[in-house]
């Protein structure tokens, strides 16, 4: 399977320790694609400072496919981080940098490149929201994360065209969790996936709740973990649909949960979202 991740990648720039990462939600999807055993892609926006240089030459080690990325004179998107207990907590950031000036608008040189994926992936920090319908239209499947930042008006202008929803809700109590999948899947998602931190996750397939409880670690860093558990549940449940290996969808999400929690335990046993550290 080819797959790509459309929007959003940053450094991540642990202050305490003065080392930056590379990361964002659409780019650590491409990665841990790539870790995978995928062929991937990322399309995206880059500066022209050494953030952006450190990051491109990263993804051209690990053989991602960046051809049809942007770059533009100015400072690269950064997200600020500190580390309490092995768990991420952003404390400032740039607003995703030369993103805001020169937002993506997929062309129809950029959408016949991306039909030519089995997914693509993208998140409330691309600035993607308006871009979404085009990839729906051209027969592309989308997922989008909303991490933490959505509301009900974003996600009934958004789920409509996105087939795979995920969001963090570890501030939510459970049924609470599962009110919001039901008004997501309602709103036009196949797959509505929930985040819950130490709780675990939650999928709806608009019949079904499904739980899965964390594969326990003692985390090293905690960021990406949440990217890395989508990436490996979204990669096996396609490639379960595709191959056919399950005999009911149900077994096809619970295996594919298993997965994700599998993988998200051995990305917090790595600093940043997927190593690549430099001083800053």
């Amino acid at each position: 399977m080819k797959v790509i991740g459309v929007g959003d990648n940053v450094v991540d720039k642990y202050l305490y320790k003065r080392t930056m990462y590379p990361g964002g939600n659409a780019l650590n999807f491409s990665v841990y694609a790539k870790q995978l055993g995928m062929e991937s892609a990322y399309l995206g926006v880059f500066g022209s400072d050494r953030a952006a240089e450190h990051i491109t030459k990263t993804l051209k080690n690990l053989e991602v496919d960046l051809s049809h990325c942007r770059y533009h004179d100015g400072e690269n998107g950064y997200a600020q981080v500190d580390l309490v207990d092995g768990d991420r907590v952003f404390i400032g950031g740039n607003g995703g940098g030369v993103q805001k000036d020169h937002p993506i608008v997929l062309t129809d040189e950029d959408l016949e490149y991306i039909k030519t994926f089995e997914i693509a992936h993208s998140s409330i920090y691309s600035e993607m929201e308006a871009e979404l319908h085009k990839l729906k239209e051209a027969g592309v499947k989308v997922s989008f994360d909303f991490s933490a930042d959505y509301n009900d008006q974003i996600l009934e202008k958004t789920c409509k065209h996105v087939d795979f929803s995920l969001l963090s809700c570890g501030q939510w109590k459970d049924e609470e969790v599962e009110e919001l999948l039901k008004r997501v899947h309602s709103y036009g998602s196949n797959l509505a996936i929930g985040t819950m931190g130490s709780r675990g996750s939650m999928v709806y397939d608009g019949q079904t709740f499904y739980r899965q409880e964390p594969h326990f670690v003692q985390p090293v860093d905690t960021l990406g973990a949440g990217d890395s558990f989508f990436t490996a549940f979204i990669l096996h449940y396609l490639k379960g649909k595709k191959e056919k290996t399950m005999k009911t969808e149900a077994e096809l999400i619970k295996a594919s949960l298993v997965e994700g929690a599998k993988f998200a335990a051995k990305t917090c046993l790595v600093d940043g979202a997927f190593g690549y550290g430099i001083s800053f």
